[in-house]
């Protein structure tokens, strides 16, 4: 194909041009209006130089045509996974690589698009931004989104120089049901109640045959789920309690109803973070001494803990026969606390404590019952747990992990953590988490109270003088008690000899107790970022370990774990999909949530031309409904409605690529310098006959 044009590279500027050309006018027209003879000549010789002056050529154009370029963009989201919809978008594609093909100079580029990254949705105008940018915009014939309707992005609809489509997928009578949590908390305050807004919509064309109520099921931590009846269509309130701290994971489905387009949408997982409000601890200090302030300023500096702290100032050999209630600063309330009260508190600390008859042994047979029951009590021993006024003595003996042997050793030594205690979470990674000034080793202590372990589950996790137990922990009944043998602790805190984890230490006993999920010493945990699940399993026992986890659609894998430290072992998981994930290695188990409470994708499932209407009338374009034939595609004039019924259309460009130019000169200039003479040399003679 080949095309020529007029061309000019004149000799002066334009502006130059234009003011000779305006000149020679004037000269022609006085010479009119002056009655010469040869006026017409000496207009034609102007001519002739101006035309040499303006230097005109032909170029001629050695032209390729190029192919006009239809974009069709496949939307394979989940929700274009429904139903028969993959079936329609296959019949599609081939439908319209048929009739692309049997037009002249036109081809099909097909891009594919699946789930966005996270929960973004489907962004089925970014995929069509980023295929338009690599087309020429001369070539751009048209462009079809094979789509439901369903996309999450109108709003980075690209600017279009050619008609676009929709061929959407789908059925007129597709209906689905979708479970919606409308508010739930990323936070709760364990055993308060907190509301959950739940709502059930319908969406589509119902069928009569499902009424306004459904069974919904509830399950806390992959328990076993509990039913419930509800109805459709209305905001539901749930008052919900968390009993335990950490993640708690809740799961809500519906039973599937028959017809409807997914069951997808049927199930949400909520997850909330169970936090104490305020812990509630009371210290009982035996005498006054210098460690008593270190728990004292430790328990004080968490702005969530309730400290109640009793200091007895008597000192024992203080015989004068004053009755002890009459030498408090305030009345003692020892009914109130260690009888009515003693349940509200998270912890109980008996800090150098010994039997004076101030507590009778009922009270600490209470205080007993109240650690089996669940609660948690610290004893940090002074020199007097090892005579006979020792607590040990009482009925709290009955659940103490160890024994005083009645020996107290007053001699330096450095505390260290035992062979389990490496395992531990109280006291794993202390030397890492001690901030120091780069001694190696602790501050000395200078006093022990010599034990032994009784309890065949007291766990030793630190030693002192000997090899002997200085820190004891165990369980008891729901409840737990620790036991150190030492009230030197407060040495570290001071900083002598460099210190020690003082304050990291006892903030990991406290939290232990407290049964706080991030000490627990035998757990099984499992965190999500994105798709990854990460698993990570705590024990006390150096053996290998593996979890089974079972996805949302019952696939099991088993992941094999790595020891990464001492007692923690890790492993990651690529979740292949969105939902609830159950995992267990035998003798613990938990579940996780992959993904989002509800995924976007499955927000709204029935298909529709309304978000996309804008963007079509815009580019005079239209849509089909695939359910109502495949459609044919003509070519049609640019500017013309590019859609009909049964029909869309492309708009051909007619670009083409240069491949010669030839430049050929009208006017030479020689040629025109002897034009323009002879006719000036005409005009003269013509009037000088005259």
């Amino acid at each position: 194909m080949n095309g020529g044009t007029m061309i000019f590279d004149p000799l002066l500027p334009w502006a130059v041009i234009w003011i000779a050309v305006a000149l020679c006018l004037a000269f022609v027209i006085l010479a009119v209006w002056r009655g010469l003879s040869g006026w017409w000549l000496r207009g034609l010789a102007a001519a002739f130089l101006l035309v040499a002056i303006a230097n005109p050529s032909l170029q001629r154009e050695e032209r390729m045509p190029l192919s006009d370029i239809v974009v069709l963009v496949v939307d394979e989201s989940a929700s274009q996974r429904l139903s028969d919809r993959p079936g329609q978008t296959q019949q599609a594609i081939d439908r319209v690589r048929a009739e692309i093909a049997a037009m002249d100079d036109t081809e099909l580029r097909v891009v594919r698009l699946g789930d966005g990254e996270g929960d973004s949705g489907t962004l089925l105008m970014g995929a069509l931004s980023e295929a338009l940018a690599e087309v020429p915009r001369a070539r751009l014939a048209g462009a079809i989104l094979l789509t439901d309707g369903q996309l999450h992005d109108i709003e980075n609809a690209p600017d279009m120089p050619a008609p676009l489509h929709a061929l959407l997928t789908g059925r007129a009578d597709d209906w689905d049901r979708r479970l919606v949590v409308k508010n739930a908390p990323a936070f709760a305050i364990i055993d308060e109640e907190i509301n959950l807004t739940l709502r059930i919509e319908d969406q589509g064309v119902v069928p009569a045959a499902q009424n306004g109520q459904v069974v919904l099921s509830i399950s806390v931590d992959g328990a076993e789920p509990e039913m419930f009846t509800v109805p459709v269509g209305r905001d539901l309130s749930l008052p919900v309690t968390l009993n335990h701290g950490g993640m708690n994971v809740i799961q809500f489905r519906l039973a599937g109803a028959e017809g409807e387009l997914t069951d997808r949408n049927n199930a949400a997982v909520v997850q909330i973070n169970g936090v104490r409000d305020r812990l509630r601890v009371l210290l009982v200090s035996g005498e006054p001494h210098p460690g008593e302030r270190t728990w004292r300023n430790l328990l004080k500096s968490d702005s969530s803990v309730d400290l109640v702290h009793f200091t007895i100032l008597r000192p024992p050999e203080k015989q004068d026969g004053v009755p002890v209630s009459e030498l408090s600063l305030i009345a003692f309330p020892t009914r109130e606390l260690f009888l009515e009260k003693v349940d509200d508190f998270d912890l109980i600390i008996f800090d150098r404590y010994h039997r004076r008859g101030i507590l009778p042994s009922v009270y600490l047979d209470n205080v007993r019952r109240y650690v089996e029951t669940g609660g948690a009590v610290l004893i940090a021993a002074g020199p007097d747990f090892a005579g006979a006024g020792s607590l040990y003595h009482s009925p709290l003996g009955e659940i103490m992990p160890a024994e005083p042997t009645a020996r107290v050793y007053e001699q330096g030594f450095r505390p260290e953590v035992s062979e389990l205690g490496r395992r531990h979470p109280v006291t794993e990674g202390l030397k890492q988490a001690w901030n120091g000034v780069g001694n190696e080793e602790w501050g000395r202590w200078f006093r022990q109270i010599a034990l032994e372990a009784k309890s065949a589950t007291a766990q030793v996790v630190m030693r002192g003088i000997d090899d002997s137990p200085l820190l004891v922990l165990d369980r008891v009944g729901e409840g737990r008690i620790a036991l150190l043998g030492s009230d030197h602790a407060w040495l570290w805190n001071r900083g002598f000899e460099g210190g020690g984890p003082q304050l990291e230490l006892l903030r990991r006993l406290a939290h232990w107790m407290m049964k706080e999920p991030e000490l627990e010493e035998e757990a099984l945990r499992a965190r999500t970022e994105g798709q990854t699940i990460t698993v990570i399993r705590r024990s006390l026992k150096d053996i290998p370990r593996k979890v089974e986890i079972t996805g949302p659609d019952g696939t099991v894998t088993t992941l094999p774990l790595e020891q990464t430290s001492p007692g923690r072992y890790s492993g990651m998981l690529e979740g292949p999909e969105i939902g609830l994930y159950r995992l267990t290695d035998g003798e613990l188990q938990t579940v996780t949530a992959l993904g989002p409470a509800a995924p976007r994708e499955f927000e709204e499932t029935i298909a529709t031309a309304e978000k996309l209407a804008p963007a079509l009338e815009r580019s005079r374009g239209g849509y089909l409904w695939l359910m109502n034939g495949m459609p044919d595609i003509r070519q049609v004039r640019q500017g013309r409605l590019a859609a009909g019924r049964g029909w869309v259309g492309i708009t051909p460009r007619g670009a083409y690529r240069t491949a010669d130019v030839t430049l050929i000169p009208l006017a030479p200039a020689w040629l025109m310098l002897v034009l323009a003479g002879g006719l000036l040399i005409g005009g003269w003679m013509r009037e000088g006959r005259r």
